[in-house]
């Protein structure tokens, strides 16, 4: 079991920032990348200009290997699309480590070898076997550790209200993007002079709106409508000049000035019940209410684990989040409001069976306020414990940025055009807000 080697599930950006920190400390390890290419995930979003600069999209450890090799770093105060941070290092970084990367290598299945999820006998000692689906059929691979940094991103939220894909929702797959497509570039044909609803409240919707505010100035025929479950906008609009990432706090901030020239129609407390062809269209209906008729659906509902492949792993995850328990208080989006999260690392990351652990946007669950950042502390932390480093596991060496979107920016006032439905039912809900980030 000493000689197996530690593997890693997901060849993006957390994935090689944990391969890194192995390849530092000179442990056996091997990633497996589902796709065709190593961040396969990052590459459907590559169009998407992050609001992180480069110096929080690189890993302390990935960039002294890097270094090593002779690699240039880009300026660390610009902005990367997903692109470029394939481009200008995961690329590079897993050109480095290719003799321990394969790709085309989907986990089906990880258990300890002969034993299920029930027997308990030498459980510790034994080691992993990992399942793998590839090209030329199923394998199967002996590992010390696993590290699960597959991302959410290939399984995303339903647009239906209560979790499940709203009725008629399958059926009208082909006109639903589940994410945020290129609506400037290879999508545009697609939404150009087209009815257009986009259903979700955070940052990827913002993303698409503030595309399709652009695509209707080149085709005015666009028409864009936002659907959203939440009856207030409270601070949605995020932080503004508060926030320590300023793209994230202006990004709001230009959403904002969109609803205010009327170049996106708003229907809110609206949760999605069904789907449902309509003459030349088709709508969406709540209980009560159904949308005008459109032609597209942009669907960025959040995103959740796949956690089938653990079915015979003894994994605690929390009820609501399904993130680890210790974790999931810091991040759950019913009690934080700020998006900040407090560094973590191995303690928050534990379960039952020893050697395996979730990093990365996996290990957030149903959370949305991840960060790359965090992601490399985890697996920084997590490659120390398995070294044996528990005074390196235990220490914290991250400062995350905030948004500063609970006690300095008050909600922006759109009572004018929405009326008192965009106001926190109460001022006690407005203090209740505040307390919980002040």
């Amino acid at each position: 079991m000493s000689d197996a080697p530690v593997v890693i599930i997901g060849a993006g950006p957390v994935g090689l920032a944990a391969a890194a920190h192995l390849a530092e400390r000179q442990m056996p390890f091997m990633v497996l990348e589902a796709g065709s290419n190593i961040a396969e995930n990052v590459r459907r979003w590559g169009h998407v200009r992050v609001f992180s600069p480069w110096r929080y999209i690189i890993d302390q450890a990935a960039e002294r290997l890097l270094t090593k090799h002779g690699w240039t770093p880009p300026d660390l105060d610009t902005l990367p699309t997903g692109k470029e941070i394939i481009t200008h290092y995961l690329a590079p970084l897993a050109d480095i480590l290719a003799p321990h990367i394969q790709t085309q290598s989907r986990v089906i299945g990880i258990a300890r070898q002969g034993l299920d999820k029930v027997k308990t006998a030498d459980r510790a000692e034994r080691p992993f076997v990992v399942t793998v689906q590839g090209s030329a059929g199923y394998r199967q691979i002996i590992a010390s550790a696993v590290i699960d940094a597959s991302g959410t991103y290939g399984t995303p939220n339903p647009i239906g209200a209560n979790g499940y894909p709203a009725l008629g929702e399958r059926e009208h797959a082909d006109k639903i993007y589940y994410g945020i497509p290129d609506i400037l570039g290879a999508d545009r044909a697609r939404y150009a002079d087209r009815r257009v609803v986009v259903v979700g409240s955070g940052h990827s919707a913002f993303n698409a709106l503030l595309d399709l505010v652009a695509l209707r100035a080149q085709h005015p025929q666009t028409e864009i409508l936002w659907v959203l479950r939440r009856k207030t906008f409270g601070n949605i609009f995020g932080g503004g000049e508060e926030d320590a990432l300023p793209s994230r706090g202006a990004l709001g901030q230009r959403l904002y000035q969109a609803i205010q020239t009327d170049a996106i129609d708003v229907k809110m407390g609206f949760s999605v019940m069904s789907v449902e062809s309509q003459n030349d269209g088709i709508i969406l209906k709540s209980d009560e209410d159904s949308t005008p008729i459109v032609d597209e659906i942009i669907a960025t509902t959040g995103l959740r684990p796949d956690l089938t492949m653990l079915r015979e792993l003894r994994v605690e995850l929390d009820p609501i989040l399904e993130a680890p328990p210790a974790l999931a208080p810091l991040i759950d989006p019913n009690i934080h409001s700020c998006g900040t999260v407090p560094p973590h690392g191995v303690n928050e990351l534990q379960h039952p069976e020893p050697n395996f652990y979730i990093i990365g946007m996996k290990s957030y669950g149903r959370a949305p306020t991840f960060l790359m950042l965090t992601g490399y502390e985890q697996a920084r932390s997590v490659v120390a414990a398995l070294a044996g480093d528990w005074e390196a596991a235990q220490r914290v060496e991250l400062t995350l940025p905030e948004t500063g979107v609970c006690c300095t920016v008050p909600a922006p006032d759109l009572s004018e055009k929405f009326g008192d439905l965009i106001m926190l039912n109460s001022s006690a809900a407005s203090e209740q807000a505040q307390g919980r980030c002040c």
